[in-house]
């Protein structure tokens, strides 16, 4: 398969998800059992601590670029460790058929933790924001590759209408151009990996963290493997991290976190 097709494979496969989830539940429905949930956490407050950087810690059983990542998958067991040795939010990564993901996880990560609980997925229309905040997410990741400037502008409106948060994921300078020109995004991420190659390159960030206004929480993702990373772009100036694959592979992960965030 080549690396290339990847995310066109992925996005064909969450349209035919998305439909089925419609048929499942309306939009309208949703609306109505939003309606009785509590508010939502505040994410954007908890990875926004001055002269600190944060821990987005995720939760996830496989990648394409990765393959099956951890064999004894418990998403509760895993939230209960990232609650107890302090993590400042958590990632749930909830797609089906290349992370091995389920939306199910947000309300079972959501039932057993007090951080913010945001859902990485590849959100394609307003409806999954919905979705999202019923399942229980606090927050929502939006990839800037994926979705036109109205069709992004359309779902931020809809988070906040929900209350919810929303990191935008950007990966070159033409994205970052493009998010910037919406005033209202707060939380900009820089991904280091290729979502077209899966490859990962440090200098992603180094070269657009500089285009970012100091106002903007900014959160690094991708290839951030130890103290050595996470010291760099403190330095540098990074709000928080979002570290995944390196905690999953790990046999102990509260050691793990504790050793890359040198708690």
């Amino acid at each position: 398969m080549a690396k290339t097709d990847v995310l066109k494979q992925i996005v064909a496969k969450k349209k035919e998800r998305i439909l089925a989830a419609k048929q499942q539940i309306s939009q309208e429905e949703l609306v109505v059992r939003i309606a009785d949930l509590s508010a939502p956490r505040p994410f954007k407050e908890a990875i926004s601590k001055p002269k600190q950087i944060s821990l987005i810690a995720e939760i996830k059983q496989a990648s394409p670029s990765s393959g099956l990542i951890r064999q004894d998958f418990n998403p509760e067991g895993i939230a209960r460790i990232y609650q107890e040795v302090g993590v400042q939010a958590i990632s749930v990564l909830t797609e089906e058929d290349f992370f091995n993901g389920s939306p199910s996880y947000l309300e079972v990560v959501k039932n057993v933790t007090t951080v913010p609980v945001l859902r990485k997925d590849f959100i394609l229309e307003s409806y999954q924001v919905y979705e999202s905040r019923y399942l229980g997410a606090d927050a929502v990741l939006f990839i800037a590759d994926l979705l036109t400037k109205d069709k992004l502008v359309e779902c931020m409106q809809v988070a906040e209408h929900l209350g919810m948060d929303y990191l935008v994921e950007v990966h070159d300078e033409k994205e970052l151009k493009k998010v910037l020109s919406l005033k209202t995004v707060q939380v900009v991420g820089i991904n280091n990996r290729s979502l077209r190659t899966l490859e990962v390159d440090f200098k992603t960030t180094e070269k657009l963290f500089t285009l970012i206004p100091k106002d903007k929480t900014i959160v690094v993702e991708s290839g951030i493997k130890n103290a050595q990373d996470v010291l760099f772009l403190k330095i540098l100036g990074a709000s928080a991290v979002l570290v995944g694959t390196v905690f999953m592979a790990s046999h102990d992960i509260k050691n793990k976190v504790e050793e890359v965030m040198g708690w």
